[in-house]
């Protein structure tokens, strides 16, 4: 008999966030209901990145505990990345989490990894994250498929009709309806 996987045994993300040099929102997905207000998740986001601010996490990624939660994190220029998970997590796996965003990243934005191209790539970043984590459980944490699956959308969204999928082509025939509704 097959024995699968329960909830509990998988490792799991509570958040994953990119903050800016001064603590704003950049980019932030959520997969616990660990803070159900915004403004519950915008005192968390305040409260690691006032604790790791003054640290040098810009080598190597570095570990913290804030408010019984796993923070694993790195900062590039402007740019603070951060991975949580619950206290019981593996400090490894959130790692490779945080490694797997942070060169995806790198990847997608050509080595340019600030808060201005960040902000002007910001779908590719989003997308990014929806291939990293689904729920709070980890899909992929290979940076060069993560990337390349992020460039795939990207790509396609100009594709020819005949080489998207059905719900590509309906998103589009919508689209142009709407356009040309508006006109």
């Amino acid at each position: 008999m097959a024995t699968f996987l329960s909830h509990e045994t998988c490792p799991t993300i509570k958040n994953i966030l990119l903050l800016d040099s001064e603590g704003k929102r950049v980019a932030v997905k959520y997969y616990s209901d660990e803070w159900p207000t915004n403004s519950a998740k915008l005192a968390f986001e305040k409260s690691i990145f006032s604790k790791t601010q003054k640290t040098n996490a810009r080598t190597e990624a570095e570990i913290t505990m804030v408010e019984n939660n796993i923070i694993v994190y790195k900062f590039i220029q402007d740019l603070h990345f951060f991975v949580t998970g619950g206290d019981e997590e593996n400090e490894l796996i959130l790692a490779t989490v945080l490694q797997g965003f942070f060169d995806a990243v790198t990847l997608l934005l050509r080595n340019n990894v600030d808060q201005r191209e960040a902000l002007e790539n910001l779908d590719m970043i989003l997308l990014c994250l929806d291939e990293i984590v689904d729920g709070g459980i980890i899909l992929e944490t290979d940076s060069s498929i993560i990337a390349g699956k992020v460039a795939t959308h990207s790509i396609d969204d100009g594709a020819p009709l005949s080489e998207q999928t059905i719900s590509q082509a309906l998103a589009t025939a919508r689209e142009h309806l709407t356009r040309s509704l508006l006109k």
